[in-house]
């Protein structure tokens, strides 16, 4: 059995007897030598890439993404037998270090203050003394109220960070309950929460049913100082209603790691915005303990016991 593994990562997972690999450029149409793969390993591909894969591939059994969501591959075309796993738990840690940065740079307004050492200009008025806390500012994580919408792994490890530092967080996703000792409630109950939000954390995932559900009527009900960060997925959030809230003074500000559209255009309005904070999808990028999950995955797949982060599709 032939395994194809992306030369955007080095990877050496354990293989079992009769498991042979070999290394693609996930950036161009694979060799015609390996045209007989039954299993792909996909990470940085081209969407070009996979679609092809998804077409020449005719013995390909299994796609196994790095990538915490299966978007892209799902998009590809691949038959709908062949099996598709996910790398839930790969980036948890680097996505939730990368958001904790976001959400305290929009406390501490960093992007302000960047602006002004461009402009050489002492920003006075955020130095010097300062207010305790403000009703109406979000300036510290100190009793803020947080949301975290898409309470997965990566809100598992970054929960903990933020009441760390003093915030009261809650979670948001399907099921309602208690999840890692904080309180999840589900969309039903956004209505109620989020006047009383200081800052909403975006970690859901690109599915249909969550295509643009981070939309006008969302960012309405938030208090007129909030923040909204993704981390998630760019077709999640309405930009253009993002952009309409931050215009008219409706919403604070935004830290964005994710777009619709990637790269972001030159045209976007949101690159204008003085409280918008833009990273180029950064909070992930280094999928840990990929060759382990690959590792165990093989092991499985021979043997036919299940695998691990199966999507269902």
């Amino acid at each position: 059995m032939k395994v194809l593994l992306p030369g955007t990562i080095e990877l050496d997972p354990v293989l079992p007897a009769g498991v042979e690999t070999a290394v693609y450029d996930a950036r161009r149409p694979l060799p015609d030598e390996h045209l007989d793969a039954e299993v792909l390993v996909a990470w940085g591909n081209a969407q070009e890439n996979l679609t092809d894969a998804a077409q020449r591939l005719t013995s390909v059994r299994w796609v196994q993404t790095l990538a915490a969501g299966p978007d892209a591959v799902l998009q590809a075309g691949f038959a709908p037998d062949v099996v598709v796993t996910a790398g839930l738990g790969l980036h948890d840690k680097t996505v939730a270090e990368h958001t904790l940065a976001l959400v305290l740079a929009a406390a501490r307004r960093l992007n302000l203050l960047v602006r002004a050492q461009v402009g050489h200009r002492w920003a006075e008025e955020l130095g010097g003394l300062q207010p305790l806390r403000s009703a109406k500012s979000f300036r510290t994580l100190r009793e803020a109220k947080v949301l975290i919408w898409g309470f997965g792994g990566i809100a598992a490890t970054l929960a903990p960070l933020l009441a760390a530092l003093g915030a009261d967080v809650t979670g948001v996703a399907r099921r309602a309950g208690e999840r890692h000792g904080f309180p999840v409630v589900t969309a039903a109950d956004l209505p109620d929460l989020l006047p009383s939000t200081d800052v909403l954390i975006n970690i859901l995932p690109a599915t249909p049913s969550t295509a643009g559900v981070l939309n006008a009527a969302i960012l309405e009900r938030l208090p007129a100082h909030a923040w909204v960060v993704n981390v998630g997925r760019g077709a999640t959030l309405d930009e253009e209603a993002l952009l309409t809230a931050l215009r008219s003074g409706r919403l604070a500000g935004a830290a964005l790691d994710v777009f619709d559209t990637e790269p972001l255009p030159p045209t976007s309005g949101l690159w204008d915005e003085p409280n918008v904070i833009i990273t180029p999808h950064a909070a992930g990028g280094r999928p840990l303990g990929a060759s382990a999950l690959l590792s165990e995955n093989l092991a499985a797949f021979v043997t036919g016991a299940p695998l691990r982060n199966l999507i269902t599709r």
